[in-house]
């Protein structure tokens, strides 16, 4: 695809047409995912998730000017959420980061989910990946903000940051969604609001319960305070960030977690392709004709699933059963 090259040599335009490519999916955007792997690897992706209200984007915005300030090239990557009902998505590259804008330094791009569960849209796995090899050095991953379903932004990322804030009962929401075991640096954000110093405290008897159990050593996930609308706070939170990467470096849990992350990307390719043939090998009317009968109550969900997985290509043999 002419596009690589393109890519390679810090073509913006193409950057951004390639990455559109891969949002529609195809064999032209697999193909191009292909020839860029061997330039990935580089990158320190850093998740920041947590629940709606406390203030990620904000967040997030102020890391990038910090890491700029450092000379650093920033990638960001940021889910909308899909309106079940009419599809569509508020992409906040247009409305989000208004100040990052024309920094060459820095490229942001929002992806909708198009109904993906877990806080990050289906191809943005595959979205990081084209920034890590177009050479960005950090790559941010702001997720959508769904709640329960945020762990899924461990699996893409090399240092998760969590987000909180006083007064929004989030502690609580924290331990039911599964957020803190997969915290390694946590925020406190909007620390100048009545209720700051209980959040921290909340989360701090949490850990101390062993709530963090991703078995990754020593590491004890730092609770920082910041106030993101004046950057209060955030340069400690980039320095915990970067002592997580170095730790990670250093004990070998890197080279664990980049196996984990491919590990994930393998199972869910084969799960999209295996499943995607079975539907077109059965057929819609055959899967239909199955919808009917587990609606009427004649066969159960997971007989329907058994039948069809060993009926004959077209489907015939399981629904004359």
């Amino acid at each position: 695809m002419e596009l690589v090259p393109r890519v390679l040599g810090g073509d913006r335009r193409a950057l951004a047409r390639l990455i559109s490519f891969i949002e529609d999916d195809g064999p032209a955007a697999r193909a191009a995912l292909a020839a860029l792997y061997p330039h990935t690897g580089r990158a320190h992706i850093v998740g920041v998730t947590g629940a709606p209200g406390t203030g990620k984007s904000t967040l997030v915005n102020e890391l990038a000017k910090a890491l700029r300030a450092q000379s650093r090239s920033v990638g960001i990557v940021a889910v909308d959420p899909t309106s079940p009902f009419t599809g569509g998505a508020l992409l906040g590259d247009r409305v989000r980061m208004r100040d990052l804008a024309g920094d060459p330094g820095i490229f942001i791009r929002s992806m909708a989910t198009r109904g993906s569960l877990g806080g990050l849209a289906q191809t943005t796995g595959d979205v990081v990946k084209v920034l890590d090899a177009a050479g960005f050095e950090v790559v941010l991953v702001e997720t959508v903000g769904v709640g329960q379903a945020e762990v899924d932004v461990a699996r893409t990322a090399h240092t998760t940051v969590v987000v909180e804030a006083p007064g929004l009962g989030d502690e609580v929401q924290a331990l039911k969604a599964g957020l803190l075991e997969i915290a390694d640096v946590l925020v406190v954000n909007k620390a100048d609001r009545p209720g700051a110093g209980q959040t921290a405290r909340a989360l701090e008897v949490t850990l101390d319960l062993g709530r963090n159990n991703r078995g990754e050593g020593d590491w004890r996930p730092p609770i920082l305070k910041t106030v993101a609308l004046d950057g209060t706070g955030v340069e400690e939170v980039l320095g915990a960030v970067a002592d997580h990467r170095a730790y990670l470096r250093e004990s070998g849990l890197w080279d664990r977690r980049e196996q984990e992350r491919v590990r994930v990307d393998l199972v869910r390719m084969l799960e999209r392709e295996l499943v995607g043939r079975l539907v077109e090998r059965v057929g819609e009317d055959a899967l239909e004709g199955w919808v009917e009968q587990i609606v009427a109550r004649k066969v159960d969900v997971y007989t329907a699933v058994q039948t069809i997985l060993k009926a004959d290509p077209a489907g015939e043999r399981a629904m004359s059963s």
